[in-house]
């Protein structure tokens, strides 16, 4: 019974104390939070757009670089940037703050006014709309440069003078520093070549740099003529780069070329006698044919009347005036054309002379007979001429070769008649000369024989095959050379 009593004590004990924590003095009263959340409406903007590279050309890229002043949401670079002359690889960002991407110019372009341009379409991560950015102008020049042209001094592509220069025309301005072609020999380099052998050799210009006033047409001057009656061709290089940098796409040849008209034949002589002129020339390598120009009067062009189909380096042109000068020029001829014309050549035709002969632009001819000087200085004169008058020793050894060692030895028009020792000459040109006078060219050779002038006589002639001069009666009978101006 003592039991039961202490448990009902322990009970009624515990209900009392769970009573007294549960008085409204202890309970802790709810709370509201009354705080409220500010709202983002700051538009985004942009604190860069740029591009790495501003002055594109062919094979160049730049990276192009955004950056916002906070992390967008809805940004396509596809779709919210407008790209000017090239392509502009998706950009891409860590943080959606800085964003990157490649761009590349588009080629055959030459545009120096570009921009890429941001627009508005894009947000932040609340949702604000973006502002527009421009990045500054960038220059697309990716044109590349090519040859509008290639000519010769002349500007004549199917026959040029040997002495011609070429000229090489661009598309646009070049860097004249990439234009260069070889002067130490034969072999091809540089950018700019020519050549006649298929470019086994190319020919050696002056200057390594060709002149240029406006760096678009350049202009190649051989260091020595070029070779008569052979094509040229002319290649550009990709060495070459335009003013931007831009290489030529592709080597330029000029395919068709240029000929060079055959070169003079040397030596045109003419020799007139009995109604017949004959003349002779040097041959010209290449030549198929020759075409000979001619008139009475002096100028000979190729508008003057022309032989053609001369398949010989000689020719006879019979049935002429007595009387008369005929004046020649002869040209040599291939299936390209007709070459370079020769220096003239003239001929007299007279019944008191023969044997008509040129040098160096004077006519020689010979007296048709034997006769004393008076009579030989007469029929000079009666010709039109004068007893020939020597002034260099080349020209004595041509008469000498010419007229000589054919008709034996000849009159020529000194005489000492009037003071003993001192020559003078009958058309009164010509330095008059002693006795032991010496040919100025070695300063050496006598223009009188050994032991001669001897007082024989007061008239010179030209004395056997050694062309030396000697003193003789001038009664004699002999041959005169006439010479014609």
């Amino acid at each position: 019974m003592k039991s039961l009593l202490s448990w009902f004590i322990l009970i009624v004990s515990i209900a009392v104390l769970v009573s007294s924590c549960s008085s409204s003095e202890d309970i802790i009263p709810e709370t509201t939070d009354n705080s409220s959340t500010t709202a983002d409406t700051t538009a985004p903007s942009v604190s860069s757009f740029t591009l790495s590279d501003t002055a594109l050309i062919t094979g160049d890229t730049a990276t192009v670089t955004l950056v916002f002043s906070e992390a967008v949401a809805s940004f396509s670079s596809s779709a919210d940037i407008t790209v000017a002359n090239g392509t502009l690889a998706v950009m891409t960002s860590t943080d959606n703050i800085t964003w990157a991407g490649t761009f590349t110019p588009t080629a055959n372009t030459e545009d120096a006014s570009n921009t890429l341009s941001l627009a508005t379409s894009y947000t932040d991560t609340a949702g604000n709309a973006g502002a527009s950015a421009t990045t500054a102008n960038y220059a697309v020049e990716t044109q590349a440069p090519t040859v509008s042209s290639v000519s010769t001094t002349a500007d004549n592509q199917s026959l040029v003078s040997i002495t011609d220069n070429i000229t090489v025309t661009f598309s646009e301005a070049m860097d004249n520093t990439s234009v260069t072609t070889n002067t130490d020999n034969t072999t091809c380099y540089g950018t700019l070549r020519v050549t006649s052998d298929n470019f086994s050799s190319c020919v050696q210009m002056s200057s390594s740099s060709p002149e240029s006033s406006d760096n678009i047409t350049f202009t190649l001057d051989p260091s020595d003529n070029l070779t008569g009656g052979s094509t040229y061709i002319t290649r550009v290089t990709t060495g070459v780069k335009d003013a931007a940098g831009n290489a030529m796409s592709s080597q330029y040849d000029n395919s068709t070329g240029f000929g060079t008209l055959l070169l003079a034949p040397d030596n045109l002589s003419a020799s007139g006698a009995n109604n017949t002129i004959t003349l002779t020339w040097n041959s010209v390598s290449g030549a198929t044919s020759y075409t000979l120009y001619w008139d009475n009067v002096s100028g000979i062009d190729s508008s003057d009347t022309a032989i053609t189909s001369i398949t010989n380096d000689n020719y006879t042109h019979s049935n002429m005036d007595n009387g008369s000068t005929y004046y020649y020029k002869v040209a040599a001829v291939n299936s390209s054309g007709t070459g370079t014309l020769s220096s003239v050549a003239s001929a007299l035709l007279s019944a008191n002379i023969q044997g008509s002969e040129t040098y160096s632009n004077h006519t020689y001819a010979i007296t048709t007979s034997a006769m004393n000087h008076a009579d030989a200085t007469a029929a000079a004169a009666s010709a039109g001429g004068y007893l020939v008058t020597i002034t260099t020793k080349a020209e004595n050894d041509w008469l000498t070769a010419t007229f000589e060692t054919i008709y034996g030895d000849i009159w020529i028009g000194a005489k000492d008649v009037i003071s003993e020792g001192t020559w003078v000459w009958d058309n009164g040109t010509g330095e008059n000369f002693s006795s032991s006078s010496v040919w100025p060219s070695d300063n050496t050779t006598r223009k009188f024989c050994s032991n001669e002038p001897n007082n024989s006589g007061d008239c010179a002639q030209i004395y056997q095959a050694s062309g030396c001069w000697d003193d003789t009666t001038c009664n004699s009978t002999k041959l005169g050379i006439i010479e014609f101006d």
